[in-house]
């Protein structure tokens, strides 16, 4: 009996692939859990629907996350900062901080998503790699430099 996958079953496939086993183990196990459904033509037609929408719908996601990524290195960051000899600041500038900056110029980006190694504790410049989706990564320009006084 052929089946149409609606769960990731290791022994069998992921979902939407279409596999053959055994009718009572369609019948008794895989149909009334809703791990499957039967392999109709009907069936079938609905799954290639439903995935031309996740499609549609992914490919829509990615298109919003480069434009943020592109937003994001369009947009440098400029805080300013004590310090002391040396150039070394008093503190230090973390993901949490870099955050909170982003949010006042309207960029809303979760401080987790900021891959920030160590945090920055010298005045300069700093290229800050911010995980926007997945498959994009965005490069988020930070200049730390000391107040005018």
């Amino acid at each position: 009996m052929k089946v149409i996958l609606k769960e990731n079953i290791e022994t069998l496939g992921h979902i939407g692939d279409i596999v053959k086993v055994a009718p009572g183990y369609a019948r008794n196990y895989l149909l009334p859990k809703g791990y499957a459904i039967e392999a109709t033509t009907k069936n079938a037609k609905a799954l290639e629907h439903a995935k031309r929408q996740m499609e549609y719908k992914k490919n829509k996601v990615l298109e919003q996350a480069k434009n943020l990524s592109e937003r994001i290195a369009a947009t440098p960051l400029k805080l300013q900062h004590q310090a002391g000899e040396g150039d070394k600041l008093f503190g230090s500038v973390t993901n949490m901080d870099l955050a909170e900056n982003l949010q006042k110029l309207g960029l809303d980006i979760d401080r987790k998503r900021i891959m920030l190694a160590e945090p920055i504790k010298h005045l300069g410049e700093y290229d800050v790699p911010v995980k926007v989706h997945p498959e994009v990564t965005a490069t988020l320009k930070v200049i730390v430099t000391k107040p005018e006084e």
